[in-house]
């Protein structure tokens, strides 16, 4: 009986987090200086719009720096009480990023509908300088998110898609400020808030359902174990596989475990280096763990009754 474990970690991997670093750090400081300049605004022109948006500013710094504090606090070595160390932690603060854009979008429906209501007079001149400034300032920060990896790191991705979300809220804002400057819309204020909020919703809950099924050990979605286990069963030798496991610990780090039953001609360490060489180069599996048996003798750990 024996084991086996590949663990391989690329260049391209630490590109790419030092990128996410630098990317989430700039953002942060862009957002988090707006954010105070559209509060303000908001208040003096009595728009809901602008205030939404400054409250959707508000959890951006918030995402955005919780999402920086999870990267430095997954780069912390593993410890024997963390033996996969803190990377995880990176996904926790994509699923709170998803469930505050849910909040968020909760919320401005709220107030939207009392607004629709009773359309408050708001300071249309205003509100458009405003809101125009804080597109360019989320443009600017979704620009420099994009540098990082944002379709492989969920947790950077949840941090863009906040970003994405309050420059949608800019544009919404802009919009409602047209229309009540050129034909006295009042009711386009709420209107667009609404738009906004139903965008915030749909990315806050893709993210969340992403963040949740990592976190429940869910096969990574380009990992399908039914295509794994017969390439496996193809390898000379190998009678059968069986207690296959395919997971991520945080975005980008799929793991594998599986047991391998070869037959008495199999040779343990031969079988053990294909398998992993087949995982990495068809699969792009690097941490593997797989336990390699002799079929006459049956799986250890189960007294010959593996399933």
């Amino acid at each position: 009986m024996g084991h086996g474990h590949s663990h391989g970690h690329g260049h391209d991997h630490h590109h790419h987090h030092t990128n996410n670093k630098k990317a989430l750090l700039i953002s942060f400081l862009l957002i988090a200086a707006f954010m105070v300049v559209e509060v303000v605004g908001g208040l003096l022109t009595n728009s809901l719009a602008l205030l939404s948006d400054a409250g959707h500013m508000l959890s951006d710094a918030a995402a955005l720096g919780l999402s920086l504090f999870a990267i430095k606090l997954g780069e912390r070595k593993a410890t024997s009480t963390k033996t996969y160390g803190y990377k995880r932690f990176e996904i926790i603060a994509a699923a709170l990023n998803g469930l505050t854009l849910i909040v968020i979008s909760l919320y401005i429906f709220y107030e939207a509908y009392h607004r629709l209501l009773d359309p408050p007079q708001v300071q249309s001149l205003g509100m458009l300088a405003i809101s125009a400034t804080g597109l360019i300032v989320n443009i600017a920060a979704a620009f420099i998110l994009m540098r990082g990896d944002t379709e492989g790191n969920l947790n950077v991705r949840s941090a863009f898609l906040h970003v994405l979300g309050d420059m949608l809220g800019s544009v919404g804002a802009i919009a409602a400020a047209l229309f009540i400057y050129f034909l006295g819309w009042g009711i386009a204020d709420p209107i667009a808030s609404v738009i906004v909020a139903a965008l915030v919703l749909m990315s806050g809950w893709r993210v969340t359902k992403d963040s949740y099924h990592i976190l429940m050990e869910g096969v990574p979605e380009a990992l399908h174990p039914d295509e794994i286990k017969p390439a496996l069963m193809e390898m000379p030798y190998v009678k059968d596989v069986h207690d296959l496991h395919v997971w991520s610990i945080t975005s980008g780090v799929p793991m594998l475990s599986c047991h391998i039953t070869i037959s008495a001609y199999g040779e343990h360490d031969v079988i053990l280096n294909e398998a992993q060489t087949l995982l990495h180069d068809k699969f792009g599996l690097d941490h593997c763990t797989i336990q390699v048996e002799r079929e006459e003798l049956g799986c250890p750990s189960h007294h010959g009754t593996c399933n």
